[in-house]
Order: structure tokens, then C-alpha cells, then sequence
């Protein structure tokens, strides 16, 4: 519930339209947790509108299968099996895998450097005495998705924020399972590969790179037991 109350309030103009956008950002970065329910009055109220623009953005995740409808009319965030989470990994590898390889290819010095300013912040929170988790949480998605703007094919990104969309939640599982594990998980040593193969134009080195970070983390997801069987 805090995560929903930081997205904050959103303008009059276009209201469904940016309420769609303020949820699916706080779905991509991990902000819900797979099982956790709001209700439409409250994210109206927490987005600032009526009740209206709060039920058609949460129409289109739904659609999206970002989110689910309950009998009751509590919305939640799907809840993935672990055959689910392992499917989308192997997808998530090869997909987000070939878009670390185009973006070695592609990288230009102004990439480089909002790359870099990812990393930092990221490597900030992960050396940090109190770790803010959603901080770092943001600015892994940041970094990623810095990355993949890089290749320059926004179809190519289009496809991967449609996987986030589903596997953000359950990445809430790992970076929010414990203070420690933003600093212990072995992010920031497979961000800082990543950054280096990119740097050094090694498409294959960022492939790997890449595909070491979506595994590490999702072999500690695993190992949680929070995954539907």
C-alpha cells in the first residue's frame, strides 16, 4: 500500500490514459507484490480522480494481464506459477539477451552516460548502510530499460515492458526480500560487466552480462517458495 501511495497524484487532462501510465510504471518496477489486492476506490483516491479513470486503466492491465479482477471487484496482481516464472525467464534471456547485443552495437555516448548514471544509483542503494529498496528497485529498472532504448528498436522495447509487466511483481519478491539482499544478490557485479561490454562495443560480453543478472535473480526467486506451484 505505501508503494501505491508514492506514485502520486495525476493531472485532469487525459486521466485514464495517465492512470494507466502511473500503474503500469509501478507494476514494471516492481512497486506490487504478486497476490497483493487494492481496490478501485482507493487507487482513485491515491491517483488523485474519480473512480472512472481508475477502472479503465485498470481495464487495460487487465487486458495486458498485468492485473486481475476478483469476484469481489478487489483488483490484484496475478499470482505466477513458478512453470509461469520459469517460462518467462528463458523468454526474458533470449529477448532481453539480444537486446543487451544490439544496444553494444548501437551505444552512443549519450547512452553510455544515462547508463552509467543507472548504475551509479543503483550501486549507491546497493552500498548504502540503509538501502532504500524502492529507490533501488527504480533504478534497476532504469538501467535495464536504458539498455534497450539503446539498441534503437522501440518495437523490440515495446515487447520487453510487455514482459515486465508480468514479471515486475515477482522481481518485488527478490529485491524486497530482505535488506540485505540488494547488497548480497550480485546485481551491481553483472550491471557493472554489462556496462563495461557495452562501453567496449562487446555485444556477446553484454549478452551474457545480461542474461547472468535475469538468471541470478531468478534462481533466488526460486528458491523463496513464494512461487504458486
Amino acid at each position: 500500500m505505501e508503494s501505491i501511495a508514492r506514485i502520486g497524484r495525476v493531472a485532469h487532462a487525459t486521466l485514464g490514459a495517465q492512470a494507466y501510465d502511473a500503474l503500469r510504471d509501478l507494476l514494471v518496477a516492481g512497486g506490487l507484490a504478486p497476490g497483493e489486492r487494492v481496490s478501485l476506490r482507493m487507487l482513485a483516491e491515491r491517483l488523485g480522480t474519480s473512480v472512472m479513470p481508475a477502472r479503465e486503466a485498470v481495464s487495460r492491465l487487465v487486458a495486458d494481464e498485468a492485473l486481475e479482477v476478483l469476484p469481489n471487484r478487489a483488483v490484484r496482481v496475478p499470482v505466477i506459477t513458478l512453470a509461469t516464472f520459469r517460462e518467462l525467464t528463458r523468454v526474458r534471456i533470449a529477448v532481453e539477451g539480444f537486446a543487451a547485443a544490439e544496444a553494444a552495437r548501437a551505444v552512443g555516448p549519450d547512452d553510455l552516460a544515462a547508463i552509467r548514471i543507472h548504475d551509479a544509483a543503483f550501486r549507491s542503494e546497493v552500498l548504502a548502510p540503509e538501502p532504500d529498496l524502492e529507490r533501488g528497485m527504480r533504478a534497476n529498472r532504469d538501467l535495464h530499460f536504458a539498455v534497450y532504448r539503446a539498441a534503437g528498436l522501440p518495437s523490440l522495447v515495446t515487447i520487453i515492458e510487455g514482459l515486465w509487466l508480468r514479471i515486475g511483481p515477482v522481481l518485488n519478491l527478490d529485491l524486497r526480500s530482505s535488506p540485505r539482499r540488494l547488497a548480497e544478490g550480485g546485481a551491481q557485479v553483472h550491471h557493472a560487466r554489462l556496462v563495461a561490454a557495452l562501453a567496449a562495443g562487446d555485444a556477446e560480453g553484454a549478452r551474457a552480462a545480461l542474461a547472468a543478472d535475469i538468471a541470478g535473480s531468478a534462481g533466488f526467486i526460486e528458491t523463496t517458495g513464494r512461487l504458486a506451484p
